[in-house]
């Protein structure tokens, strides 16, 4: 249900730029020959020859329809051009559509707070760059007004065809104006100047509506399309909501709009006038009665939020009629095929992004038996998103066998299902310098490489293939740093290559030029990516180097020693266990330690497999299976290895 936001107390000034029949533009921008002409893009099937997505205006005027059947719009016009979705993966690929809305969202976020509501449509929050406009360049004059903004509708504004232009110039320059419509005026501008950027950087016209709301803003943007912007001043708000119908307003479209028609006789949004705060608060609850008192009035407390990315990724398919899936196989079949797209969508987001989804959920429409409609809905199942396709497509179908259990109950019939989904959600930034645990464990020290680096410190030179060239003047040693020592055996190993004051002047030593990787089957050079933080030395012509043995510390700015005291400490207590222990511990202030160790063999494989792949080769390839079978109890989490909080 809706609920109400406080509105803000200085004025906004919120535009809601809408695509004009999108992706019929894209498509005419891929073929030109179709621009002018009838033209609709399907989203084919073999009944009917599909379902009209989008309609160009001069189709619209022809009498097709969207969402009409391509067979149909045929016939109403004959000489129409049905342009077909791309496929891929036996559905429908938006790709296109969504990269092109992207030209889009780049261009109109540079005005402002933008908000991308969909592939086609965003919201922008232009008070602060009106308010600047307005202190600096306000529009003074009629004839310095935009050329784009003098077309401008501004509800209210009454005048003929002939004399419209320059009322509306004459309007958005007054003098006597109150400083809420002269921001709206600013922002008329400012709205029509991206409207013109966008048609010459992308080819696209849009619509836009300017007011002091989303509500507002969206209600009107479609009011004089295709290519036309609507201004809503706050003197003309009443007017416009009282005619409105209900079904019109967003969030009154279903249950509820149905409801204040039936129950409380209400069909515009000027008859909830009639009704105190207090009835509809019986009527609906608090929240939603205080929502449509004030909706009524034409205030919304809703705010634009900065998102350029979609908030959520999702991947769905139907099957009407004979095409109903009705086992198990061929609901996986489908399943795989939609989670290997979705798979590839967040990898990309994270990729490019840096962004990370956090939850898995299947949706799907089902009945059971021979029933068009089933009494009780089949339940959405969700559970924690893992990355890498083989593991979405193994949770999906485990969350549909969960809910197709939870449909049928204990009934032992048919079911037939008619559409699914699946949707990667709770997208999250990646903090900026997180990075993986691993990057805190090395092999034993060198002269030649001294320290864990910073990836930030790391920079790839073209001219040298696989070289990777660190800085000159790079410190090695800040003052708080996280490195990793060698054990105390490793240290012996080195000891007449290297002595301890060679090792402490070495910090700030100036790294060398360094190659990373391995050579795959091909024989190319591949980078790593734990590997460029790990300093490794050559073996010891006498000595094996004991890999088992991996001991973390962590020194903060006190400390002055260059020694693990933790480290020192645990070796005289348990020399036995030294070469198949992995140690880590902190030393914050030089004379403390604190330590927690762990065996190697006892690492549990479903932890590892959690982890990305590319983490999950560099783990396997660095730890060696064990020789003796281990006691650890299997499928245990990350948390196993570390010790309760003190």
């Amino acid at each position: 249900m809706p609920v109400a936001r406080p509105e803000p107390q200085e004025p906004r000034v919120i535009a809601h730029v809408d695509m004009d029949c999108f992706y019929v533009q894209v498509e005419q921008r891929r073929n030109p020959t179709l621009r002018g002409q009838p033209t609709a893009v399907v989203q084919y099937n073999d009944w009917k020859g599909g379902c009209l997505i989008a309609v160009c205006y001069e189709a619209r005027k022809l009498g097709v329809k969207r969402f009409m059947r391509g067979d149909e719009a045929k016939n109403v016009c004959p000489g129409i051009n049905l342009v077909p979705v791309p496929m891929a993966r036996g559905k429908a690929d938006l790709n296109l559509y969504r990269s092109a809305g992207s030209e889009v969202v780049a261009i109109l976020s540079s005005k402002g707070k933008c908000e991308r509501a969909s592939i086609d449509e965003v919201y922008l929050d232009l008070t602060d760059t009106a308010k600047e406009m307005l202190l600096q360049s306000p529009p003074d004059s009629p004839e310095e007004i935009f050329f784009e903004a003098a077309k401008s509708n501004i509800l209210g504004l009454s005048c003929d065809a002939s004399e419209k232009e320059n009322n509306v110039r004459a309007w958005l320059c007054r003098d006597d104006a109150d400083y809420q419509d002269k921001l709206l005026a600013c922002g008329a501008v400012i709205v029509a100047q991206l409207r013109v950027r966008v048609l010459e950087e992308t080819q696209f016209t849009c619509s836009a509506g300017i007011a002091h709301n989303k509500m507002l803003a969206k209600l009107v943007s479609g009011m004089h399309k295709p290519a036309q912007q609507t201004v809503v001043p706050s003197s003309s708000v009443q007017d416009f909501l009282a005619s409105l119908p209900v079904k019109k307003m967003k969030q009154l479209g279903g249950k509820l709009g149905s409801s204040l028609q039936d129950d409380l006789g209400i069909e515009t949004i000027g008859d909830l006038l009639s009704f105190t705060e207090e009835k509809l608060q019986e009527h609906y609850g608090v929240n939603t009665g205080t929502w449509l008192w004030k909706i009524a009035r034409g205030i919304s407390g809703e705010e634009v939020e900065d998102r350029l990315l979609p908030k959520s990724h999702g991947c769905g398919k139907t099957f009407p009629g004979p095409k109903a899936l009705k086992n198990n196989a061929s609901v996986k079949s489908w399943l795989d095929q939609l989670c290997e797209e979705l798979s590839e969508r967040i990898q990309s987001d994270l990729d490019k992004n840096r962004r990370i989804a956090q939850t898995l959920t299947i949706h799907a429409m089902a009945s059971k038996g021979n029933e068009s409609d089933s009494v009780k809905k089949f339940p959405s199942k969700s559970c924690p998103l893992r990355y890498g396709t083989g593991k979405i497509q193994e949770d999906a179908m485990k969350l549909f066998e969960s809910a197709l259990h939870d449909f049928l109950g204990s009934q032992n019939t048919g079911w037939r299902v008619t559409s699914l989904s699946v949707t990667a959600s709770k997208i999250f930034d990646i903090p900026s310098g997180t990075s993986s645990i691993l990057r805190y464990i090395k092999g034993p020290s060198s002269a030649s490489s001294p320290a864990i680096l910073d990836p930030c410190t790391v920079s790839e030179d073209p001219s040298h293939g696989d070289v990777v060239r660190f800085g000159d003047n790079l410190d090695t040693a800040p003052l708080h740093e996280e490195q990793c020592e060698p054990s105390s055996s490793e240290k012996d190993d080195h000891e007449a290559i290297q002595s301890p004051v060679n090792a402490r002047k070495r910090m700030s030593k100036k790294l060398p030029e360094v190659k990373i990787g391995h050579a795959n089957q091909f024989g190319e050079r591949t980078l790593g990516t734990i590997l460029k933080f790990l300093s490794r030395s050559p073996p010891s012509l006498h000595e094996k180097r004991k890999p088992d043995v991996l001991i973390c510390s962590h020194k903060g700015p006190e400390s002055s020693s260059e020694a693990n005291i933790a480290e020192e400490h645990d070796n005289s207590a348990r020399p036995a266990d030294r070469n198949n222990t992995i140690k880590c511990g902190g030393d914050h202030s030089g004379s403390s330690s604190n330590s927690w160790m762990f065996n190697i063999e006892d690492i549990d494989p479903a932890v590892v497999e959690e982890l990305p792949p590319e983490i999950q080769r560099e783990i396997k390839g660095w730890v060696r299976p064990s020789k003796h079978a281990s006691t650890k109890r299997r499928g245990s989490t990350i948390s196993s290895y570390f010790p309760p909080a003190r």
